[in-house]
């Protein structure tokens, strides 16, 4: 997954005036016109299949989606260098003078390489995992193997969520291996028989296996009934009302179109 750090650095540098939609005269028609949504690398791939889509409706409105981190999104947007933040954690604090809009929900799988045999882990030994009081798979009734655990960067919303839902007040050990995307988790894993992560439910393929917690699957009706309890939300954030090009987006992603989208992505939609 690329993401395009350089790009949300300058945005971030640039003066705290509205910058993100331009030209528009009359959004539906006239002169061509740009929407710049920026942060969660979790929210990222499917806001950008979401824009693909968008185009086709609105050939003169161009959806400008870039990464960072959901903690960069947002203040990005605090700081009206974006017009649309992505976030895939709760707003915290001062974050909370954002207007927030929660387009689907995410389930937060813990996967592991294909070969490896185990099944389902209890959140306690999740935690233990992450926290560093189990290390080798053998305490997990594997081999006699370290356990080569991977972890988000801090300001991350997957890590975020994660820290939350998972580990709560127990801290990620200082040894975990840090990525700074659910593509990079992902290929870790993918490559490492003995490596364990997680990431988004909406991104977890064959080259990865979510395991059970505590015997219930991450799956969408699990999700549903509230019997998998990892899940996060994924919002779209603004700074007061958003501009036309923007609303007509957010519009657009609620619809049954832009929802249907997000469904067949794996993720959980808000309106269907």
């Amino acid at each position: 997954m690329k993401v395009r750090f350089h790009g949300l650095l300058l945005l971030l540098l640039m003066p705290l005036v509205p910058c993100c939609h331009h030209g528009v005269q009359g959004a539906s028609g006239g002169r061509k016109t740009t929407v710049t949504v920026a942060g969660s690398t979790s929210v990222m791939p499917f806001s950008e299949k979401l824009a693909e889509h968008f185009k086709i409706e609105r050939p003169r409105i161009t959806v400008d989606v870039q990464g960072g981190g959901s903690s960069a999104g947002i203040q990005a947007c605090i700081n009206r260098t974006v017009e649309i933040g992505m976030s895939s954690r709760e707003l915290k604090g001062d974050e909370k003078i954002l207007r927030q809009i929660v387009i689907c929900h995410d389930g937060i799988a813990v996967v592991v390489h294909p070969r490896n045999p185990i099944r389902d882990i209890t959140l306690e030994q999740v935690r233990a995992v992450y926290g560093g009081k189990i290390r080798n798979w053998k305490a997990l009734g594997w081999i006699d193997r370290n356990i080569d655990a991977v972890t988000r960067e801090e300001g991350s919303g997957t890590r975020g969520a994660f820290e939350e839902l998972a580990m709560r007040k127990t801290d990620i050990d200082d040894s975990t291996m840090v990525q700074d995307s659910n593509g990079s988790v992902k290929e870790v894993v993918a490559t490492d028989p003995y490596a364990i992560g997680y990431l988004s439910l909406g991104v977890v393929d064959a080259k990865v296996r979510a395991l059970s917690v505590g015997g219930v699957s991450p799956t969408v009706k699990n999700i549903k009934t509230g019997k998998y309890r990892m899940v996060r939300p994924f919002l779209y954030l603004t700074m007061g009302e958003p501009g036309e090009t923007a609303r007509l987006f957010i519009a657009y992603v609620l619809s049954k179109e832009g929802q249907g989208i997000l469904k067949k992505e794996g993720l959980i939609p808000v309106n269907e």
